[in-house]
């Protein structure tokens, strides 16, 4: 049996190891259109200097050798034949029995400017990416993020730490709108503030002007302000990696590939993993898609039902924060918030029942939150505040001294 897999991000390389774990002989083929394989949350370090290249990878240099799996490095695939079972690439093509598709996502552009494809606008999802923004920011005096999500932030942090001031403009009137509440974020937008980044919160940009060589030299917000730039990082979005499907006869959509419990396609023996379903949305999802999907490629029925609770957790000037589940709560829900010197914590519950718990500052036993949600665990009977709950308030003890799960 020949196993080859597009792409070798979180989800790509799960699916190896999973398929190398129960096939020891197989072949298996990674094609991927990078040289390295890297984790996308280090880019910021990249871009920074803090870390190189070898050092935002997070497996080992000898991952390949010692589980016997061929990679295709620098490989763009351009099209899949279902009909002869063929991946096609810049160079050459590759055969299979099965395929997954973990080609991730590509950062959308921005349209006013996406027709004139001006080189010092960037975005940030690979490590070419972070290459080009990196040379391209030492000599860069005036840079302009737009976004102040996670990715946004993250560029404007790397820049921080390379001594740029740079600014960030974002339609949203708080940075981190999709993670953090409004104090959590303000904690963070205030220490951005005084490491000499700023804001331009609740607007957009309206025009772009464009210089003699076709770079873009001023941004104007629909407030009027005229933002001048050398370099234009924009961090709006992603959308799924599909556009070698365009004549598969795979059906996707905006979203991404469409899969079944399996994450199988409609083609015979192909799957797809990670960003590129339009499921992952964060590393343990994407590692355990590529699991569940190698799985069921070698035979052994699997269905992908563990969505984790964790959107994400955030580390800037030291101050860690982790959210899970829901972060603005509706109107029947209940919430629960406790502020003091060390710790911020917000709770959400739905009848009785935690949806989502966001902390800031002290975020230890994050895992049990993860359980709770996760698992839709009931706790009007606990008669303690909810924020001091630990796994040892739903423990008894039976006649034997064997612990159990009480509710």
């Amino acid at each position: 049996m020949k196993y080859v897999i597009i792409g070798a991000g979180a989800a790509g390389i799960s699916a190896a190891k999973t398929i190398r774990e129960l096939n020891s002989t197989d072949e298996i083929i990674i094609i991927s259109s990078d040289d390295s394989v890297y984790s996308r949350c280090m880019l910021q370090n990249y871009i920074s200097g803090e870390r190189d290249e070898k050092r935002i990878s997070f497996i080992s240099d000898d991952f390949f050798i010692k589980n016997n799996i061929r990679r295709l490095n620098g490989k763009t695939v351009t099209e899949i034949d279902t009909d002869k079972r063929l991946v096609h690439f810049s160079d050459g093509c590759e055969s299979f029995d099965k395929l997954l598709i973990a080609t991730g996502a590509d950062s959308i552009e921005l349209p006013l400017i996406q027709s004139q494809s001006p080189e010092n606008v960037l975005g940030l999802r690979h490590l070419s990416d972070a290459k080009a923004i990196r040379e391209r920011a030492e000599d860069a005096e005036n840079i302009v993020i737009i976004g102040a999500g996670l990715a946004g932030l993250d560029v404007a942090y790397a820049f921080i730490n390379m001594g740029k001031k740079p600014v960030v403009v974002d339609i949203s009137d708080s940075i981190l709108a999709l993670n953090l509440d409004a104090y959590a974020s303000g904690i963070y937008k205030n220490k951005f503030e005084e490491a000499g980044c700023t804001f331009r919160l609740g607007q957009r940009v309206s025009e772009a002007e464009a210089g003699d060589s076709g770079d873009i030299r001023s941004l104007t917000l629909d407030s009027g302000e005229k933002l001048p730039c050398d370099l234009v990082i924009v961090t709006i979005g992603s959308r799924p990696a599909v556009g070698f499907l365009l004549n598969s006869g795979i059906t996707y959509d905006d979203k991404g590939i469409t899969v079944n419990q399996y994450l199988a396609a409609n083609k015979e023996g192909i799957y797809a993993a990670g960003d590129v379903t339009g499921l992952s949305g964060i590393w343990p999802n994407a590692v355990k898609q590529g699991e569940v999907a190698a799985k069921n490629m070698c035979g052994i029925p699997t269905v992908y039902d563990d969505v984790f609770a964790m959107k994400n957790t955030i580390n800037y000037f030291g101050i860690p924060s982790l959210s899970l589940g829901k972060i603005k709560p509706d109107e029947s829900d209940v919430l629960i918030v406790r502020n003091d010197k060390n710790r911020y914590v917000k709770i959400i519950l739905c009848d009785n029942i935690i949806v989502g718990v966001l902390l800031q500052g002290d975020i230890a036993h994050s895992g049990f939150w993860q359980y709770m949600i996760k698992n839709h665990v009931v706790v009007s009977k606990i008669d303690k505040p909810v924020y001091n709950l630990s796994f040892a308030d739903f423990y008894g003890i039976k006649a034997n001294g064997e612990y159990q799960w009480v509710i």
